[in-house]
């Protein structure tokens, strides 16, 4: 069964290959960039050396730890990758706090699935999983959002628990309980 991790080397044969794809109108969803100290943000070919791989993915954890200074208008995030074995198939991002551009449009917590593993329960299971560990930051309950037009993405939040609160910008906002009774 897939699990949420932290971001490893043992899936970079796979993660290159969600890389490919995802396509160029979909590679932010990657997460090939890191927001702590010095902006950083990696190519598929500087991702595909092994050694830039691993910097990437040290970059990527420091962005949970609260010591970890940042620009003001960014919050600190647990980045967690969603693998079987050494497959990646997905990524969720877990964010600690809310600003106001959070609050109105992203949410504290932002999920992307592979490609090719569509459509089979992933990011519903990404997101209850991720529940616990924004329950354990502090968050409860999370505020996800999805696009109008995303109708996966709102079952999804609504499989997973959420409440819809409201429309803003395009986005529909959900409240998802993170602590079971």
């Amino acid at each position: 069964m897939p699990i949420l991790t932290e971001p490893t080397v043992a899936v970079h044969r796979s993660f290159l290959a969600a890389w490919d794809e995802a396509g160029p109108e979909q590679e932010r969803w990657m997460g090939a960039r890191a927001i702590a100290g010095r902006e950083e943000e990696w190519s598929r070919e500087e991702a595909a050396d092994p050694a830039v791989f691993a910097r990437m993915i040290e970059a990527i954890r420091t962005e949970a730890d609260p010591r970890t200074a940042l620009p003001p208008d960014l919050v600190h995030q647990t980045v967690l990758w969603f693998v079987e074995g050494d497959e990646w198939l997905g990524r969720l991002s877990i964010r600690h706090r809310l600003t106001p551009a959070l609050t109105e449009l992203g949410g504290h917590i932002g999920y992307f699935v592979r490609p090719s593993v569509r459509r089979k329960g992933y990011a519903t299971e990404m997101l209850v999983q991720s529940l616990p560990i924004a329950a354990g930051l502090g968050i409860d309950p999370a505020l996800v959002t999805c696009d109008t037009d995303n109708l996966g993405s709102r079952k999804v939040i609504e499989a997973a628990g959420g409440e819809f609160e409201d429309e803003r910008h395009g986005k529909l906002r959900f409240w998802v309980p993170t602590r079971t009774s």
